[in-house]
């Protein structure tokens, strides 16, 4: 048995889109910041002589992940049965990237329990089974996912681009406006997406481009230039989804409400401050440093975002095994 709490993470540079959907095969690479344990996934395996595998996630019966069976045959203990149980500390499908913390954290409590040593490489490809951005929240820090070429995905992982040291007080401010289930869950739009869009392909071709600039504003810790990035590389995003036909709109009135305030701050202020993020889902992620966050969220609320919950995240260190 093992225990592993791992954490979500917040994507700069978005994947959106497949092209392998089983293997998670992204049609693009993405680079992202590892969250520390403000927003966790805690998951517990338990491998031993049960009559069943059973998974129970937040207290609900839930459908058994795939990648067990793989993670038994490479331990030789095809015929043991598991019993995983995991727990959110933040809202599932609402865009806070749970199910990056979730298989995350599955990946390695599961590895552990079956007493396989692996390597972060190895790892990230297992948790991308799963789900496709945890193969990014099994590396600390930053990262990126190199989308491979290969048609069994064993060029397809994560690497580090820099440890959470490297950037300390950069910060995402998760702010909940609403906690409610998503209805279009992300791999359909993703779907939908690359089978409708017109703009997709001039998105892909301008991706690597993306990379590299995000790459080198975290390595030189550049804010403005992230900040902007971040920005306009969302809006892209979304912007390719109302594109998609019929159009998918993750982002509510609340939404939007809150971008115009991050821009009012932004072009009013002799220094950028921050630049706002959004994966599939109404919650903005404000990328910015540990000081500004109060006078953002009060900018927030007197521009009257109705924010339920604001939560700091600064960069982790990446999963780590509960012992005891």
């Amino acid at each position: 048995m093992a225990t592993c709490v791992a954490t979500p993470n917040i994507a700069f540079v978005k994947y959106w889109g497949k092209r392998d959907e089983r293997l998670h095969l992204p049609v693009a690479g993405s680079v992202s910041m590892t969250l520390d344990e403000t927003l966790a996934s805690r998951t517990t395996v338990d491998f031993g002589g049960f009559p069943e595998d059973s998974f129970v996630l937040d207290g609900r019966k839930g459908e058994f992940p795939d990648v067990i069976g793989e993670i038994r045959e490479r331990a030789g203990i095809a015929r043991l049965k598991a019993r995983i149980v995991s727990r959110n500390n933040f809202p599932p499908a609402a865009g806070l990237a749970s199910s990056a913390s979730g298989f995350a954290a599955l990946v390695v409590a599961a590895t552990d329990a079956a007493g396989l040593r692996l390597s972060g490489r190895d790892l990230s490809v297992l948790a991308r089974k799963g789900s496709g951005s945890a193969c990014r929240s099994v590396v600390g820090g930053f990262a990126e996912w190199r989308a491979g070429k290969r048609r069994d995905g064993s060029d397809s992982y994560a690497e580090q681009i820099a440890p959470a040291r490297h950037w300390r007080g950069l910060v995402d401010l998760a702010i909940v406006l609403d906690g409610a289930r998503k209805k279009m869950p992300s791999r359909a739009g993703m779907r939908q997406t690359v089978a409708t869009s017109d703009l997709y392909g001039a998105r892909v071709a301008g991706m690597a481009a993306k990379i590299s600039e995000c790459r080198r504003a975290i390595i030189e810790r550049d804010a403005p230039a992230l900040f902007a990035l971040v920005m306009r590389e969302s809006n892209n995003m979304h912007a390719v989804m109302l594109d998609t036909w019929p159009p998918i709109s993750y982002m509510n009135d609340e939404s939007r409400k809150a971008v115009c305030v991050i821009h009012e701050l932004v072009n009013n202020g002799r220094e950028p401050v921050c630049g706002y993020t959004f994966d599939a889902g109404p919650n903005p992620h404000i990328i910015t440093t540990r000081r500004r966050t109060g006078g953002i969220i009060k900018a927030l609320k007197e521009g009257g975002v109705k924010v339920r919950r604001a939560l700091v995240c600064g960069a982790g260190d990446g999963p780590r095994i509960v012992r005891g």
